[in-house]
């Protein structure tokens, strides 16, 4: 599987250079998501351009990974989702599941957010 991680301060950009999310790149891609999310990062971008098809393995993988972020307390962003991508997301009723934004700059903007909101929840939560 060919794949790019650009770590930053308060997350990771994992993007993916493949143009089929499948059964064959699947339990891979599941794996490089755990393994980051091992790290201690909390927030992950999943760059999504170049994936022009996406089957129902593949779903389930962006699942775990979405999975593991949440539970502790971080967000999982897909960007530059591609029509085909899009599509299956809106079939499958996934695109109310995933934080799916435009592209990397939005990505960064909704984590950024996500860091100041769930830093407010923390402070009323302590009063």
């Amino acid at each position: 599987m060919k794949y790019a991680v650009d770590k930053k301060e308060q997350f990771v950009v994992f993007t993916l250079l493949e143009e089929k999310l499948d059964s064959t790149l699947s339990p891979q891609l599941k794996s490089e998501l755990l393994t980051v999310h091992a790290e201690g990062y909390k927030n992950l971008i999943l760059d999504m351009e170049s994936v022009k098809y996406a089957d129902s393995s593949g779903l389930s993988a962006l699942l775990v990974g979405n999975r593991a972020f949440n539970e502790v307390g971080g967000i999982f962003v897909l960007s530059s989702l591609q029509e085909h991508v899009i599509k299956l997301l809106k079939i499958s009723m996934l695109d109310k599941v995933f934080k799916v934004v435009d592209d990397n700059e939005a990505a960064a903007e909704a984590i950024f957010i996500h860091e100041i909101e769930s830093g407010s929840e923390k402070d009323e939560e302590e009063e």
